[in-house]
């Protein structure tokens, strides 16, 4: 739950623009935050995040084209145990940018700044109280990764960060920056006083490398959970991996001559028929599992009929069905109100109705 024990100004800044290209065609209707991991939109793991960690007081950057879907989604923030205001970037200019147009938000509030796709196993209570306790101008998350070329590095000198470089090509560090930062105040002037990056964004790093350069203190926290940018489908598919692994055992719909082997939860309203499910998986309210096998690691969401498939490592949306199935369904991710079954047509043929983007591996 909640702590509001905390009462020192501190707020959040979620940013949760952004195009989603890298999760087309899913995110040519939705926002990529909203994509659900354990049956549970992204974003939402970093709302809660924040308020446990003690941060009520929360806003949310928001695209033009996504911003109605997620003020839907989140509503505002009291089942959060928070207060949600939104805040429009009428377009993505970088996270400096982000920042300033949020300036009227934050006020002379110190803040933690969350990317809405990004997930953190151990959440950021303990980052939270670091800052309290030291008062840095900025505490940045950081974790080791075994191609730092492809993100924002640190270079450290005696505890410090000395040195932010993006995508480096030959890094002298493997630290990446997570998406994940806190700042005093004093981050607003140094993203005023940033030009555009080469891509023509006002860049996070170019702004904290000023505070190192003006004499600010600049604090590394390195993670030693694990992190996930959910940005692309591989990573969603592992984000769903290892928060299936974190999950208790609950079994709350129907059970006919069906067997659940491991941590295993089947939602209220849902239906399981000649079937076997073998955890970590979650099958969501109101889907009928029948005649089928869902294997580990699989999020099956509300309203999902799957009937003589097989299906394993995958994350199936609401309201989608799949039947029929000659070979097993692996490493998937399935869209809302998507149908996939044989057909019994003759000639016998393959019938497609696909989207932009879409990836489709035939056996």
């Amino acid at each position: 739950m909640a702590n509001h024990a905390a009462d020192d100004g501190l707020k959040g800044l979620i940013l949760s623009g952004g195009k989603g290209t890298r999760l087309r065609p899913l995110t040519h209707t939705s926002a990529k935050q909203l994509v659900p991991v354990a049956n549970k939109p992204v974003l939402f793991y970093g709302i809660e995040s924040l308020a446990a960690a003690g941060i009520s007081d929360i806003g949310i950057v928001v695209a033009p084209e996504t911003g109605d879907e997620i003020r839907a989604a989140v509503g505002d923030g009291a089942r959060f145990g928070a207060s949600v205001t939104y805040i429009d970037q009428d377009a993505p200019l970088g996270l400096a940018h982000a920042v300033l147009t949020a300036e009227q938000f934050l006020g002379d509030a110190p803040f933690v700044m969350y990317l809405g796709d990004n997930l953190l196993r151990d959440g950021i209570t303990e980052l939270v109280g670091a800052f309290r306790r030291e008062r840095p101008d900025a505490l940045i998350l950081l974790t080791p990764v075994p191609d730092p070329e492809s993100y924002g590095v640190a270079e450290l000198e005696a505890g410090r960060v000395a040195r932010l470089v993006e995508k480096p090509q030959s890094p002298r560090t493997d630290l990446a920056l997570v998406g994940v930062y806190m700042f005093e105040p004093s981050i607003i002037e140094a993203a005023r006083a940033i030009e555009p990056s080469g891509r023509g964004e006002l860049e996070i790093t170019d702004a904290i490398q000023h505070l190192v350069d003006t004499g600010r203190r600049v604090d590394p926290h390195v993670v030693t959970g694990w992190w996930k940018d959910t940005g692309k489908v591989e990573d969603l598919l592992e984000a769903n991996r290892l928060i299936l692994d974190d999950l208790g055992e609950r079994i709350e719909g129907e059970l006919v001559d069906s067997r659940v082997d491991g941590r295993v939860v089947v939602e209220p309203g849902a239906r399981l028929e000649r079937a076997m499910v073998r955890g970590p998986a979650i099958v969501g309210a109101g889907a009928t599992i029948t005649d089928a096998y869902i294997g580990p690691y699989t999020s099956i969401g509300e309203g999902v009929a799957i009937a003589g498939a097989e299906v394993e490592h995958s994350i199936v949306l609401a309201g989608s069905s799949i039947s029929g199935l000659d070979g097993r369904m692996e490493a998937s991710l399935v869209g809302k109100d998507v149908r996939i079954a044989r057909g019994d047509a003759v000639p016998r043929a393959y019938r497609f109705v696909v989207g932009d983007h879409a990836e489709i591996t035939i056996l």
